[in-house]
């Protein structure tokens, strides 16, 4: 089994370090801009040394892991001296394995590895990792080993073509950050009727919960629900009228996301042509300024 190091100790690398550790990958290295981190990270990685920067890393480990941010892989690449055999691979979601173009120049193999997961902190990370989908990008033999190590940690892979990066990575920030963007126009909304956001997400969470069991279990388009998968002008038209008289900032991001939803109720059975088509120019019509009653 390949000796493994990691350069970078933030939150993906401290994470994937300890849980490959766990499933017996010997973890032997790590580097980091602080050496604070790198510490931190030893400290919870049994038999792994602090290294005072990547070049001491590479000199050590025979696969390595490059968990920098992202806009900083490029350069780390440019700087280590690789050698042949090696394997290094970078964590990024956007970015290929063309940013490693040094390590191959130098006959060592390039990857990448980006888990499909939201790690907002070290100890969720850790929770979170195990189970998720891993996105991968590289040549074997190197490709068969990251897919071992996906298994390893009961997750599942998909392999990715380096044109498809950015549009994965952009799938990625639609469903889950702008997720947290979608509960903060809802709490704020629900501060136009005096009650606090942390209340209001206390009560918003089991649909939330609710409709990600729904998306899991019942899957699109049927699991849509609502006044636009009922094709209910009335309702939607009341909507529109509130949201310009309290909150005309949040009515473009309605109109847009109800648009898009329009297609889903469609494609579920529950609307017609027509009915859609007085969907649209219902939103259209609110967006552009226009009377939605």
């Amino acid at each position: 089994m390949h000796t493994i190091g990691f350069i970078g100790a933030g939150t993906v690398g401290t994470a994937l370090a300890i849980r490959l550790r766990e499933k017996g990958y010997p973890v032997i290295a790590v580097a980091s801009r602080t050496r604070t981190s790198a510490e931190r990270l030893a400290s919870m990685v049994d038999g792994c040394q602090v290294h005072e920067n990547g070049q001491a890393v590479a000199d050590v480990a025979e696969m390595v892991f490059i968990t920098t941010p992202d806009d900083a892989i490029a350069q780390v690449a440019a700087q280590v001296q690789w050698h042949s055999g090696q394997s290094v691979i970078h964590c990024s979601g956007a970015e290929s394995v063309d940013i490693l173009e040094p390590a191959t120049r130098a006959a060592a193999q390039a990857g990448a590895f980006h888990p499909l997961q939201t790690l907002a902190s070290i100890a969720q990370a850790i929770e979170n990792i195990p189970g998720s989908c891993f996105a991968l990008e590289a040549q074997e033999p190197l490709l068969g080993t990251l897919k071992g190590m996906v298994d390893a940690l009961g997750g599942w892979a998909i392999e990715l073509k380096p044109g498809d990066k950015v549009l994965y990575h952009a799938a990625a920030v639609i469903a889950c950050n702008y997720l947290v963007t979608l509960v903060k126009l809802a709490t704020d909304l629900w501060q136009t009727f005096n009650v606090p956001p942390s209340e209001a997400t206390r009560a918003l969470l089991p649909l939330l919960r609710g409709t990600v069991n729904n998306v899991d279990n019942v899957g699109l388009p049927n699991c849509l629900t609502g006044p636009v998968a009922r094709g209910d002008l009335g309702t939607i038209r009341k909507h529109l009228t509130a949201l310009e008289a309290s909150a005309p900032e949040v009515l473009p991001a309605y109109c847009e996301l109800g648009r898009q939803t329009v297609p889903i109720s469609l494609a579920k059975g529950k609307i017609d042509e027509t009915r859609s088509a007085e969907l649209l120019e219902l939103f259209n019509r609110s967006s552009s300024g226009g009377d939605s009653k």
